[in-house]
């Protein structure tokens, strides 16, 4: 503007001033109320910025921590993947994606997105970490579901027995290992074995419509017809 004034391009220059001004404010208030733990205050805050400067890797990593402390993962996710396409080698991205997938009892998508890591760094500690927790998880269901195919029902109980031996920490593994197993005793026709095992899981998930089949298959088998 110093070197070739106009009015238009002044009245232009002093509003993206103004706008850049309040958007740094806003930042410092974001910012502010992340570090105070007040991830509700900052996500709005984030909201209004990155309406501006859609293509900030870092304001959508931040947002996505905001995200992942007030419970809403499959938002977190989003703004992750975002920033992993925004800002190149972008590994701990991918790393925290796979770890939300994980969280969530979606094994298979966070193996791919461990691996996308390891592409990029084969010697980055904890997606390699990771990858060998969800691989050996995923070759475990994998097989445990080859087993039922096959009406290997057994061999499918004792492996589902050891993925919840992999996975101790993480209730979403045990829960979905206790379904199959619920749904091979049933199959098996170990009525009182399945009855019992099905009614864990309907303690922890009321309306899972698996276990709520087996079992109901198991009362049949004992003659429960009112059950």
């Amino acid at each position: 503007l110093k070197s070739n004034p106009s009015n238009n391009e002044e009245k232009e220059a002093q509003t993206q001033l103004t706008k850049s001004d309040e958007l740094q404010r806003l930042y410092s208030q974001a910012l502010s109320a992340y570090q105070q733990e007040d991830y509700e205050a900052a996500i709005p805050l984030l909201d209004e910025i990155l309406a501006v400067c859609v293509w900030d890797a870092e304001l959508r990593e931040l947002r996505a921590e905001c995200y992942i402390k007030e419970g809403e993962p499959s938002k977190a996710i989003s703004d992750l993947k975002a920033a992993a396409k925004l800002k190149s080698d972008n590994t701990e991205a991918f790393y925290k994606i796979s770890r939300i997938y994980y969280q969530l009892g979606d094994h298979e998508l966070s193996l791919s997105e461990v691996r996308e890591c390891l592409k990029l760094d084969q010697d980055h500690k904890q997606c390699f970490s990771l990858y060998k927790q969800v691989k050996k998880l995923n070759k475990q269901i994998e097989s445990a579901e080859e087993f039922i195919r096959e009406g290997r029902y057994e061999d499918a109980i004792s492996k589902y027995e050891s993925v919840m031996k992999t996975e101790p920490d993480v209730p979403v593994y045990a829960t979905r290992a206790k379904e199959r197993i619920c749904h091979c005793l049933s199959k098996n026709q170990q009525a009182t074995e399945a009855i019992t095992v099905c009614t864990q899981v309907l303690q922890l998930e009321p309306t899972n419509v698996n276990a709520l089949k087996d079992r109901a298959e198991a009362y049949l088998l004992e003659d429960l017809y009112e059950e």
